[in-house]
C-alpha cells in the first residue's frame, strides 16, 4: 500500500518533534526592530550588504560594455554562460550541499566564499569594465553564480537562527524587506558614482562586498543537519501538498528568470520583430495611401533612453517589497495554499497587463506583478513546507528547494535569450504559464484534500522508463521474422486466457 492509499489517521505513532541544530542564542518570535547582537540580526546585516553589492553591480553593468554590446552577438554568450550557472547548483544540491549541512559551520563557509568571491570577481571587473574588455560577460556570470549560491546557504541558515516555526516565517518577510531596503540604500550613492563612471560604482560595490564578508563571520557556526535525511522527512517532503507547492514556486521562479532577461534586451533596443513590424506597417500604408515614404519611415528607432531601466528596477523592487509586506497580513486570513494559488493568478494577470500595454507602461507592470507573486508564493511555500513535513530538517529542506528554484530560474530566463521576442509576446507567455501553474495547482488542492494523489506531469525519467519499457514488451512478443508468435493476440494474454497485461505504474 503506497503512501497515498494510507488512512493518515490510522495506527499512527504520536509525532515528535526533533530538536532542531543550532539552539543556542537564537531569537524569539517577535516583532519590532532587528538586534544586530542576535544571531539572525547578523545574518540579516549580511544579506542586507550582500543585495546591495548586487544592486551596484547591477548598476555599473548597466552603464557598461555588458548593456552596451549588440544584443544579438551578446545572446550566444549569456546562453553558454546560463548553462554553465546551472552545473554549480546540479553539484551543490544533491552531493556538496549535505556534506556541508553536517559539517559544523559549513553553511557559514558558503557565506563566507561567496561573499569575499564577490569582491575578487569585482575587483578584476573594474579594469573590465573600463576597458570595456569582452572579459566582462564571464566575470559577470561567476559573480552571478556567487550570488545565487549564497542564496541556497542564506535558506539554509535562516532556521538555524530562529526558535519557532512563527519566528522562521517573521524572519523570512523580514530579510524579503530587507532585500529592497539595500537596494534603495546604494542607489543614490551608485547614482552618484555613476556621473563619474561604471569603474568607481564597482570599486563601491567591492567594498560594500568586503563589508558583508566580515558581517558572515560573525554568523554563529551551527550544525545545519547533523544527519542523513530519514524515512519519514523524506516522506512528508513527499507529500501531496509540499510537492504540488514546491511545483507552483518553482514556476514562479521560472517565470522571474523569464521576465528579468526578456526586459534585459527589451530595454537594449532588441525589440526587433516589433520594430521590424513597424517599418512594413508603415511602408504598407504609404502604398495604400501613395504618400512618399522616408528614411524615417524605414528606420526603427533605436534603444529605449536608460532612465527606462531605472525604472523597471525600481517598480520590480517595489513589487517584491509590497509581496513581503502583504503576504502575512493574508496568512492571517486566508490558508497558505490558497495564498500561493493567487500569488500565481497574480503572475498570469501580470502577463495578461503587459501582453495588453505596450512600451514602458506595460514593461513595468509585468516586471512588478511578478516580482510581487514571487514574493508572496516565497513565503506562503514556506508556510506549506513548516506545516505539513515538521519532521524535516528545515535548513536541509530550504536549502534543497532554493537549489531547485535557482535551477528554474536560470531554466526560464534561457528562453527570451533564444528565442528573440518582443516583450507583449512574452507577456502572453507570462500570463499562459501561470494561469496554466494556477490550474493545476488548484486541481492538486482539490485531490489532496479529498486524500488522492495530485496529478503530476510526467518527468524524463517517466518518460524514458515507458519507452523502455514499449520496447521491451515489443521485443519479447515479436520473433525475429517480424510476426507475432502463435496463440498471441493484442490484448496480451497468456494460452490460459490469463490477462498479463499487468498494471502500469506511470499511470494516472
Amino acid at each position: 500500500m503506497s503512501e497515498w492509499d494510507s488512512d493518515p489517521d490510522e495506527d499512527q505513532p504520536p509525532r515528535v518533534r526533533r530538536p532542531r541544530p543550532g539552539n543556542q542564542r537564537r531569537i524569539r518570535a517577535r516583532s519590532g526592530p532587528i538586534d544586530l547582537s542576535e544571531p539572525f540580526g547578523r545574518l540579516a546585516l549580511v544579506h542586507l550588504l550582500s543585495v546591495g553589492g548586487d544592486a551596484l553591480v547591477a548598476m555599473a553593468l548597466a552603464g557598461s560594455l555588458f548593456f552596451s554590446v549588440d544584443p544579438s552577438g551578446a545572446r550566444w554568450r549569456i546562453f553558454l554562460y546560463l548553462v554553465f550557472t546551472m552545473a554549480p547548483f546540479a553539484v551543490v544540491g544533491p552531493l556538496i550541499g549535505p556534506m556541508m549541512d553536517r559539517a559544523r559551520g559549513g553553511r557559514r563557509i558558503m557565506l563566507f566564499v561567496s561573499t569575499f568571491g564577490r569582491v575578487v570577481m569585482a575587483v578584476l571587473m573594474v579594469s573590465a569594465v573600463a576597458d570595456e574588455s569582452l572579459l566582462v560577460f564571464p566575470e559577470a556570470f561567476l559573480m552571478l553564480i556567487l550570488a545565487k549560491s549564497y542564496q541556497v546557504a542564506k535558506a539554509a541558515i535562516v532556521p538555524t537562527v530562529v526558535d519557532s516555526d512563527s519566528a522562521l516565517v517573521e524572519a523570512n518577510s523580514k530579510l524579503q524587506l530587507l532585500s529592497g531596503l539595500g537596494g534603495f540604500a546604494v542607489g543614490l550613492p551608485g547614482l552618484l558614482l555613476l556621473l563619474i563612471g561604471a569603474p568607481a560604482v564597482m570599486v563601491f560595490a567591492a567594498i560594500v562586498f568586503v563589508g558583508a564578508g566580515l558581517a558572515a563571520l560573525r554568523v554563529p557556526a551551527t550544525t545545519v543537519a547533523e544527519e542523513p535525511a530519514g524515512v519519514e522527512e523524506t516522506a512528508e517532503l513527499r507529500s501531496g501538498a509540499v510537492v504540488s507547492a514546491g511545483s507552483v514556486m518553482g514556476s514562479l521562479r521560472a517565470v522571474v528568470g523569464f521576465v528579468t532577461f526578456l526586459m534585459a534586451f527589451a530595454l537594449r533596443g532588441d525589440d526587433r520583430i516589433t520594430l521590424h513590424g513597424e517599418v512594413l506597417g508603415r511602408i504598407s500604408a504609404a502604398a495604400i495611401d501613395h504618400s512618399p515614404v522616408t528614411i524615417g519611415d524605414l528606420a526603427p528607432p533605436g534603444a529605449p533612453p536608460a532612465w527606462h531601466f531605472g525604472v523597471i528596477v525600481a517598480v520590480s523592487v517595489a513589487g517584491g517589497l509590497a509581496g513581503a509586506a502583504i503576504a502575512p497580513v493574508f496568512r492571517k486570513v486566508f490558508r497558505e495554499e490558497f495564498l500561493l494559488l493567487g500569488s500565481a493568478a497574480v503572475a498570469a494577470l501580470a502577463g495578461g497587463a503587459g501582453l495588453l500595454f505596450g512600451g514602458l507602461f506595460g514593461q513595468a507592470l509585468l516586471a512588478s506583478g511578478v516580482a510581487l507573486a514571487a514574493a508572496a508564493g516565497k513565503q506562503a511555500f514556506d508556510a506549506v513546507v513548516q506545516r505539513d513535513a515538521p519532521d524535516a530538517n528545515r535548513g536541509r529542506t530550504f536549502a534543497a528547494f532554493e537549489s531547485r528554484f535557482q535551477i528554474a530560474w536560470v531554466l526560464g530566463g534561457v528562453v527570451p535569450v533564444v528565442v528573440p521576442m518582443p516583450t507583449q509576446l512574452g507577456g502572453l507567455i507570462v500570463g499562459t504559464l501561470a494561469a496554466a501553474g494556477a490550474i493545476f495547482y488548484g486541481i492538486s488542492m482539490q485531490a489532496v484534500a479529498k486524500g488522492r494523489r495530485p496529478p503530476r506531469l510526467p518527468t524524463a525519467k517517466d518518460i524514458g522508463g515507458r519507452v523502455a519499457r514499449q520496447l521491451r514488451d515489443r521485443s519479447s512478443t515479436t520473433d525475429p521474422t517480424g510476426s507475432d508468435p502463435p496463440g498471441s493476440d493484442l490484448t496480451g494474454t497468456d494460452p490460459a486466457g490469463t490477462d498479463q497485461t499487468g498494471t502500469d505504474p506511470y499511470a494516472t
